[in-house]
């Protein structure tokens, strides 16, 4: 079992920064792939970028690609998602997800494991 729990979320001004945590607890990230996601209001869910544990380099949907970093920090067994450049469309709650057996990264239907979720809005 893999316990997951973000922070970070806020309400920002658009052009903005803010920096995601994910840490877990029960498990380590190791042999896990993770990934964030994101769902606003009447929408589905949407994927922001995912790494599966073998890989080097993280998957970064076209919509935050060039703003969005994806980083770990091993030691602490958390991850972040650094957003720069924010924009209104970015409003949503932003989940982390961690998956034993996840190929691919994009669908979150391959995750074992959500967090609660932080919410993330950005003002005009």
């Amino acid at each position: 079992q893999v316990q997951l729990v973000e922070a970070g979320g806020g309400l920002v001004q658009a052009g903005s920064s803010l920096r995601l945590s994910c840490a877990a607890s029960g498990r380590t990230f190791k042999q896990y792939a993770v990934g964030w996601f994101r769902q606003a209001p009447g929408k589905e869910r949407e994927f922001v970028v995912g790494i599966r544990w073998s890989a080097t380099l993280p998957y970064y949907a076209d919509s935050v690609k060039g703003r969005f970093t994806f980083s770990t920090d091993n030691a602490k067994n958390v991850v972040y998602l650094q957003m720069n450049s924010l924009k209104p469309e970015d409003t949503a709650v932003y989940y982390c997800a961690a998956g034993s057996k996840t190929e691919v990264v994009s669908r979150g239907d391959e995750y074992d494991y959500w967090g609660q979720g932080t919410q993330v809005t950005v003002s005009s």
